[in-house]
């Protein structure tokens, strides 16, 4: 007689997002789960993607460079004009209620949003966000493999916008163009898109910052058009406290394509290698080169050290 197959183990994936769907989330300085976690539809982050974003990663118990995130949230909701409410204590606090509420304790990564908060009327006036402002938290399960896939990349046509337009500085929620970008990558067959700056230079992807590695030195963009990664910050203070040359220079797509590794920077992934740029090959095109795995290495150093 024949037998039934035995069930499939589920993936790694399909147990984290599992995790994910009994959760709750920070509401306005409630904890709701995750079904009854919603927002006006006058809210301005979703009429017109008025709002500052923050992600920080739990490692250990502890927020990863909570402090740099902190800043780096706090300096755009004062260019915006919009008041957090909380200060960075009371940010670091609801960070931490959320963690011990859903039992967490690492492998987790959290977004702090602040939008300008609920409308009067559905327009872009900012005087009309009569309630606000509108603080969510969500906090998720997302464990980050040991042996990271290389990604392959795909040049798009969406460029990076200047200060002038809307300064890539501001991680706003507004991000159609890191979106349309991310589209055409998809389209292309590839996991993300690799997006230059106005002037033709390389400069990062619609989801991380970019980096090359030729002849032993380390290269990325200049930072004029990208957002100011804490993990981009990380990788350049490690290699330079670790003797490897890095260069924040403009260059162009002819030497990301002759790089002897690539890789891309993150708060959830940290260093992830590339393995392709449009149909190339880099590398021996199979995961982290050398100089990648040793900023692997200092990066997992320095999270440690934050520990302490």
């Amino acid at each position: 007689p024949l037998t039934a197959p035995a069930p499939m183990a589920a993936s790694p994936e399909a147990r984290e997002q599992a995790r994910n769907e009994n959760i709750v989330i920070y509401v306005n300085g409630e904890l709701r789960p995750r079904a009854q976690a919603v927002v006006s539809v006058y809210d301005s982050g979703f009429l017109l993607g008025d709002g500052v974003w923050e992600g920080v990663r739990l490692v250990n118990g502890h927020w990863a460079f909570l402090a740099d995130h902190l800043d780096r949230l706090f300096d755009a909701a004062k260019a915006l004009e919009i008041n957090p409410v909380l200060d960075r204590a009371g940010f670091a606090a609801a960070l931490d209620r959320l963690a011990t509420a859903n039992a967490m304790h690492s492998d987790v990564h959290a977004r702090l949003m602040v939008t300008r908060g609920v409308k009067t009327r559905p327009y872009q006036l900012p005087r009309l966000s009569r309630s606000g402002p509108t603080v969510v938290i969500i906090a998720e399960h997302a464990r980050v493999p040991e042996v990271q896939q290389p990604l392959r990349l795909a040049t798009v046509p969406q460029v990076r916008g200047t200060p002038m337009s809307q300064d890539p500085k501001l991680n706003s929620h507004s991000k159609l163009n890191c979106v349309l970008a991310c589209i055409a990558a998809e389209k292309a067959g590839a996991d993300e898109a690799l997006m230059l700056d106005p002037h033709g230079f390389v400069n990062t992807t619609n989801m991380c910052n970019f980096f090359i590695v030729r002849r032993g030195e380390v290269w990325t963009s200049t930072g004029d058009y990208c957002m100011n990664g804490i993990t981009r910050r990380k990788v350049i203070e490690a290699c330079g406290a670790d003797g490897i040359v890095v260069r924040e220079k403009n260059f162009s797509l002819v030497d990301a394509y002759s790089a002897d590794e690539a890789f891309v920077t993150g708060t959830l992934v940290g260093q992830t290698p590339v393995s392709e740029i449009d149909g190339r090959r880099i590398g021996e095109g199979s995961g982290a080169g050398p100089v990648t795995r040793r900023i692997q290495e200092l990066y997992a150093e320095m999270l440690e050290g934050e520990e302490e």
